[in-house]
């Protein structure tokens, strides 16, 4: 049989996973048509954004994780959303906030190993307008989107 995990993967990734809502009828005890009515008016309000699913990365091959403390040069300091949303274009980069402290971005970067992730810090990541890097690499995630692992 054909071998199309990834391509599974980069689907579920950008959100084609819908909830099976007779399990979640089944599980809160409510009819099946009160569940898809307020999941329909949660998602018309923006409350839900997507569905994706919730992986074991190690077994797709993005088992290295690490959170990038940025600090940005004065000049860019007045708008860190742009370098944010340029880094935020990249597959590997999960997340990107702008934040208040001694970092104006953290991201969360998932790689297939530390030899992926030099790559992306020096191809993608190291770039004019970012003064320092700090890398915290992940040992064990216990807990992601809300799902204990």
């Amino acid at each position: 049989m054909k071998d199309i995990k990834q391509k599974l993967v980069n689907l579920f990734k950008s959100g084609y996973c819908t909830p099976r809502i007779s399990q979640v009828a089944k599980h809160l005890k409510e009819p099946s048509t009160t569940i898809h009515y307020n999941i329909k008016k949660l998602e018309h309000n923006g409350a839900i954004k997507t569905y994706k699913a919730v992986f074991d990365y190690k077994k797709i091959d993005e088992g290295f994780c690490a959170y990038v403390l940025i600090s940005i040069s004065a000049n860019e300091y007045g708008n860190p959303e742009r370098i944010g949303k340029e880094l935020a274009k990249h597959a590997q980069i999960e997340s990107v906030d702008i934040c208040t402290g001694n970092w104006e971005l953290i991201l969360k970067v998932r790689t297939k190993d530390q030899d992926d992730y030099f790559n992306l810090i020096k191809n993608v990541i190291s770039r004019k307008g970012i003064k320092k890097i700090i890398t915290i690499t992940s040992l064990k995630q216990l807990k992601t989107e809300f799902v204990n692992l």
